[in-house]
């Protein structure tokens, strides 16, 4: 890219956008404006592969996942296996210090392949965690996350929520303050239909407010804090060449950022991590703004706190996900609260008190819920050749 002559002049080209510079927050995307084709043509593939591993992998990249790091590494075994393992390297030491999140991400992946197998006749037996883990606080290693076998079965039924599998979207925007989420909705969004986890909502106004305003709070504390708001600017991709090059993390896209792309991508990102610079203020208040126009909350819950729970709390929410999107709906997780590091323990315990989250318990997912104003575009992902190893 081109430089620009002088560090005032950049400077000059920022203060000109002004407030229109509003960077995202962490684990979000820009509402789109304009796709990088690349990075969005995992969501169109028809997915035609005879391997039904191929088949179900292509759906399950699709996964939500934290900061859009996708993981995910999968070896093939024999005609039916598969080994899926962490690239240790996409974890989130900052905000995500015991790999906690990073864990939940692959319950997700691994619930879209169960249900893409299905589509095709097929179930899934998973094996999580084969050869053993490192429970918390102790991250992940190198060992397998899960053994899947690929088993063709007569009597597996098609999920009706595959429909909804490339719908899906994570709403970073503000929801309809004027229309509420019906209460059918929100049953059908409690009984998501996965073992190993519960899920609940916000049944009250006042549970309602209280959420609003600890979101809003803890983002806070990860923005003001240095080394957990830099772990979001490291992963901020500006520009169309610059997301097509590296499909993953924080995008920034639509027509300014290619305007700004096209002189310092670095640039953009040394501004997003300046407190008080304009894209700053931006920031705080389009995330003030998002936290203010949540009509509903909703959660995940497990028993412990354990590698299986993590992978449980995934499955559920993945689903919770595609009810949503089924329904019209839309969600954002909002994990700030949630996190382990120290700057957030009394929002964590804070945040445990207003769900109703007992001792034995654990919060594995808090998400907003309501209806998108505008339509919310696919986020880039890595095609699924570069997830798989040889």
């Amino acid at each position: 890219m081109t430089a620009l002559s002088s560090g005032a002049s950049r400077r000059k080209i920022l203060l000109g956008i002004g407030g229109a510079f509003a960077l995202v927050g962490a684990g979000a995307t820009w509402r789109v404006m304009r796709l990088p084709e690349k990075a969005v043509e995992p969501w169109q593939n028809e997915a035609s592969d005879r391997d039904i591993r191929l088949y179900a992998f292509r759906h399950a990249i699709l996964a939500p996942n934290p900061h859009n790091r996708q993981p995910w590494m999968i070896r093939l075994v024999g005609s039916n296996e598969a080994i899926i393992t962490c690239d240790l390297d996409r974890r989130l030491p900052e905000t995500d210090p015991f790999d906690r999140q990073i864990t939940i991400g692959f319950g997700c992946f691994i619930e879209i392949a169960a249900i893409a197998a299905a589509e095709r006749g097929y179930r899934v037996d998973v094996t999580p965690f084969p050869e053993g883990a490192l429970e918390m606080p102790r991250r992940l290693d190198g060992r397998p996350i899960a053994r899947l076998v690929f088993v063709a079965d007569a009597s597996i039924r098609r999920d009706p929520l595959f429909a909804a599998v490339k719908l899906r979207r994570s709403a970073k925007i503000p929801y309809d303050m004027v229309r509420p989420v019906a209460g059918d909705a929100l049953a059908a969004l409690a009984n998501p239909g996965a073992a190993g986890a519960r899920a609940a909502y916000a049944a009250t106004p006042a549970t309602l407010a209280s959420l609003r305003t600890l979101c809003q709070s803890a983002w806070d504390v990860e923005y003001k804090t240095p080394r957990t708001w830099q772990e979001s600017v490291d992963l901020i991709r500006v520009g169309s060449s610059e997301i097509n090059a590296n499909p993953d993390g924080i995008s920034l896209k639509g027509p300014m950022f290619e305007a700004l792309a096209f002189f310092s991508e670095e640039f953009v990102r040394a501004q997003a991590a300046i407190p008080g610079s304009s894209a700053s203020a931006s920031t705080v208040k389009r995330y003030t703004d998002l936290f203010i126009a949540t009509p509903a909350f909703i959660w995940i819950v497990t028993k412990g706190n354990d590698r299986q729970a993590h992978i449980s709390a995934g499955r559920a929410y993945l689903r919770q996900n595609l009810i949503a999107t089924a329904l019209g709906l839309s969600m954002q997780p909002v994990s700030q609260a949630l996190q382990e590091y120290p700057e957030m323990t009394g929002y964590f315990a804070e945040v445990r008190a207003i769900c109703g989250v007992s001792a034995d318990e654990t919060l594995q997912m808090l998400a907003r819920l309501g209806y998108a104003e505008t339509p919310v575009g696919p986020t880039p992902r890595w095609p699924l050749e570069a997830k798989i190893k040889t």
